[in-house]
């Protein structure tokens, strides 16, 4: 017999630890592979750990409560065979031993205070907290929220119905509140309604979408290059293949996968696209992660993002789009999975709409836009002389950070991206 130590994963880039919330499995329980080990939360998110290997829980090294480290161990799983190792959650890395210098960061490795707040020893989870404090939710009104979770526990679904169920009884004469980052000035414009008006306020993501984009356009000067490319070989080998792609794979094949392995091809083309911007500094990433804008059936948009998009072919892509999709729509995306994107895609052609202008998602520095594939009567010329033929049309858009990417480098990246959809090899292998 072996000894494998659960170690906490990383939760992002800028969570430093976080705060055991309950232990789903007892001491001498045996444990499946991948089966809910602990449940544990940051001021970001709440999580459950899987197990890595299968065996028995031989000892629980925190009690319900006590902070953990990322790239700490947690627990021990005795298993069949050689141990003695420390055991990363799947699809995380171990923390860096290096601080992070994020404002963030900083915020948590100091916040050691109390974990409890009145009413004796009912406990708050990290992310209710920091709820609690960005909605202005007092101490005493927080100990009469009626808990869901273990032991009575107030979890995020909880606190956030407590908000919804605040936020309708506004009355309807009531004025437009203004949400507001607290270090900006609130806008000078005065909105009036009236009494036949209906006020919805933002819920707790729609507010942290509008901030997040009001300060990616104070940060970075915005431009925007446009190109129309010819993608007929793209959605004719996408036809020729998909129904016998979703039988062999199980899953169905969208243009989506083909759009970021161009993206992908051109950042190595233009690896200066692939950067971030650290005060006069700039950071020329090396993996290319892309992200790719999902909406949800809130309304509301999340991007996960598919990591090392260089190394995947165009099955590895498809599955994890097709995963991530799945995942984002119902809200089971770990944290990892929506963290250090470099490049960013949006699709507004999924909506009709010929191109769009989007904002970008800092603090990256450029993101692209795929608008609807429509078919067109385009001039083809040739040798022979010029014609008019049906192709399928499709515009490009591309918004860049004019601080380090200008005219000549968003424009050529923009073009080698049309130019590898273009010249899609419509008689590609794929198995």
């Amino acid at each position: 017999m072996g000894e494998i130590k659960l170690i906490l994963p990383k939760m992002g880039e800028s969570v430093a630890e976080a705060t055991l919330t309950s232990w789903l499995k007892n001491e001498g329980d045996r444990i499946a592979l991948d089966e809910a080990v602990a449940e544990i939360a940051t001021d970001k998110v709440d999580s459950e750990i899987p197990a890595t290997h299968e065996g028995i829980l031989k000892k629980q090294l925190f009690k319900v409560g006590e902070i953990v480290k990322v790239g700490q161990a947690f627990a021990i799983i005795e298993i069949e065979g050689n141990g003695d190792e420390e055991a990363e959650a799947p699809e995380v890395q171990k923390a860096e031993t290096k601080k992070a210098s994020t404002p963030i960061a900083t915020n948590v490795e100091k916040k050691n205070e109390t974990i409890h707040l009145s009413k004796g020893d009912r406990f708050y989870s990290p992310l209710v907290r920091s709820i609690a404090q960005k909605e202005g939710i007092s101490k005493e009104q927080l100990d009469k929220i009626e808990g869901s979770g273990k032991e009575g526990r107030v979890t995020k679904d909880d606190i956030l119905a407590f908000l919804e169920n605040k936020e309708t009884s506004v009355p309807a004469t009531a004025p437009v509140k203004q949400s507001t980052p607290a270090s900006e000035p609130a806008p000078s414009y005065k909105v009036v309604s009236s009494g036949e008006d209906e006020i919805i306020e933002m819920d707790r993501m729609r507010k942290l979408i509008a901030e997040h984009m009001v300060k990616s356009k104070q940060i970075a000067p915005h431009v925007t290059s446009f190109v129309e490319v010819d993608v007929t070989s793209m959605v004719l080998w996408r036809d020729k293949v998909k129904n016998e792609f979703e039988k062999r794979e199980g899953f169905k094949i969208t243009f989506t996968p083909i759009f970021i392995e161009a993206v992908a091809k051109a950042i190595k083309d233009f690896p200066m696209v692939n950067v971030q911007v650290d005060g006069t500094n700039i950071i020329k990433k090396r993996a290319i992660n892309i992200g790719m804008a999902t909406a949800l059936p809130s309304g509301n948009l999340i991007v996960p993002v598919i990591k090392n998009a260089d190394r995947l072919n165009i099955i590895g892509l498809s599955e994890q789009v097709s995963e991530l999709s799945k995942r984002a729509r119902e809200n089971k995306l770990k944290p990892d999975e929506i963290q250090g994107g470099t490049f960013t895609i949006t699709n507004v052609g999924t909506f009709g709409n010929v191109m769009g202008t989007p904002i970008i998602n800092q603090p990256q520095v450029a993101i692209l836009s795929t608008g609807i594939i429509k078919k067109k009567p385009v001039v083809i010329e040739t040798p022979m002389g010029d014609s008019i033929a049906i192709r399928h049309m499709m515009f490009l858009s591309l918004s860049y950070d004019h601080r380090v990417v200008d005219g000549m480098l968003g424009g050529s990246f923009l073009r080698k991206i049309g130019d590898y959809l273009e010249n899609f090899d419509i008689n590609r292998v794929i198995w």
